[in-house]
């Protein structure tokens, strides 16, 4: 199994030429200082959201001219992934020249969609997407502090995920915006009900006034989309064609440059059993890395809970 070809399917193409830009060579990042605040007439404005030790943060600094509420200038320091250096540099520039009220109606989406290539292709894979949710917590925290207010005064829509800060317009919108089709796939996307999982439904330990599956439900009825059948619950035979069809489309080529090959031999509720072909049999990577390859394109393609296994 080529290295390269393992990395460029799981990890590089997922991510577009601008977050890839923005990450290697971020254009506001930085700090200011209340000499430079003082140098420009301007007032300093520091916010932070996370924990470094924990590996993910963010620092936004403003230059805002409290004559007119301009951000004249914006700067971060980010600790944590590159998506998260990415996020925190495209956030920083959407705020600037923008009065205090309209930058903090700047959200992770639109972070999001500055990061894209195109339109339509999403800039980073979605698990990923609580990058750019911390990017968009901080930028609300650096509203309240510039207007000397609590953030909830600044939050216009409901709260539904408190641990991701998820808003209910960030949810119906990101349904929208990627033709979401379950739970899992809002949780990857936002990372709401990734954690105490309080948001997902009734029944956990905080009442909400908005659950995921209430929102996924009345966001597919108005988009006309119907109900996704489980994968588990699936006739065989559409299971069998589904999965032979990904391992065609999306694995065979990968596999075929060195020489190797994948077949389905069984499925067993959401676990797929795999008979390796020609190099790929007895290969070191065959159980470590083309297996993580193979159960993570199968999840991303048919359900994210398939898991993979070699056929015994």
């Amino acid at each position: 199994m080529a290295k390269n070809d393992l990395i460029g399917l799981s990890l590089w193409e997922a991510y577009s030429k601008k977050v890839h830009d923005r990450m290697n060579d971020p254009v506001h990042r930085g700090s200011f200082t209340d000499k430079d605040a003082q140098a420009q007439k301007c007032k300093l404005v520091m916010a932070d959201f996370g924990d470094a030790s924990c590996g993910d943060s963010i620092q936004l600094f403003w230059l805002v001219d409290p004559a007119t509420d301009i951000i004249k200038d914006a700067r971060f320091l980010s600790f944590g992934c590159g998506t998260a250096i990415a996020s925190a540099d495209v956030m920083a520039e959407l705020t600037i020249g923008r009065k205090v009220d309209e930058a903090a109606l700047v959200t992770n989406l639109d972070v999001e969609k500055a990061l894209r290539d195109d339109p339509d292709t999403p800039a980073f894979p979605g698990q990923k997407m609580h990058c750019s949710v911390m990017a968009y917590d901080v930028l609300k925290r650096a509203a309240a502090k510039y207007k000397n207010i609590d953030i909830s005064e600044i939050e216009d829509q409901e709260i539904v995920c408190e641990c991701a800060r998820v808003t209910q317009g960030m949810v119906t919108e990101a349904i929208q915006m990627n033709n979401l089709k379950t739970i899992e796939d809002i949780t990857r996307y936002t990372k709401a009900g990734g954690y105490c999982k309080s948001c997902i439904q009734p029944g956990g330990h905080e009442q909400r006034k908005y659950y995921l599956e209430d929102i996924l439900r009345e966001v597919h009825q108005k988009m006309g989309v119907a109900e996704k059948q489980s994968f588990a619950d699936l006739p065989k035979a559409k299971q069998f064609k589904l999965v032979e069809d990904i391992l065609a489309k999306y694995l065979a080529p990968i596999l075929a440059k060195d020489k190797g090959g994948v077949d389905l031999a069984d499925i067993k509720g959401k676990e797929v059993q795999i008979i390796y072909k020609g190099a790929c049999h007895g290969c070191a990577s065959a159980e470590t890395g083309t297996l993580k390859m193979i159960e993570s394109t199968l999840r991303e393609k048919i359900d994210s809970e398939i898991t993979v296994k070699v056929y015994q």
